[in-house]
């Protein structure tokens, strides 16, 4: 998978997995909506309901920043299934900010459902620096894929 297969079909999900770890390594783990501009990814709190605005991803990015996204696509016909990750550094950033306001504006450019109600924010914007990716395709069911894994670090 090419570094640019990676971002099309990441940019192309409509959820992510986030993967985040607190001080002491604990992991957390969350579906995401998001945007992808460049090698950023982009996800806001929203009104979604929630015990607290105060999100544990927020905290945990605060404390730990190293994160990671997952994007992936099942079916039964196993050759069709693929999956990219993304690991980077992750950063708090305000709705108010311009990179936040930009940011806001991709997801509800995205989302029907923020175009009714946007996102306040904070945003949490996750710096690429590494895409690795799988797919299926040339898969027989009789042995390891061809088409394998690879990894793909952002030109910055």
């Amino acid at each position: 998978m090419t570094p640019e297969q990676a971002r099309e079909r990441f940019a192309g999900a409509r959820v992510a997995r986030l993967a985040t770890a607190d001080a002491g390594g604990g992991p957390h783990l969350v579906p995401v909506v998001f945007a992808l501009a460049g090698d950023t990814v982009y996800s806001a709190v929203d009104a979604k309901p929630k015990r607290s605005r105060a999100l544990r991803r927020l905290a945990n990015v605060a404390a730990n920043p190293r994160d990671c996204l997952l994007v992936d696509h099942y079916d039964e016909d196993w050759r069709t299934l693929w999956w990219v990750r993304a690991d980077g550094t992750g950063r708090v950033v305000s709705a108010r900010d311009p990179e936040g306001a930009t940011a806001i504006g991709l997801l509800i450019g995205r989302y029907d459902q923020y175009r009714a109600q946007p996102p306040a924010g904070p945003v949490l914007a996750v710096d690429v620096e590494r895409w690795s990716g799988w797919s299926g395709a040339g898969w027989s069911g009789s042995g390891p894929s061809e088409s394998g894994s690879s990894a793909v670090t952002p030109e910055r």
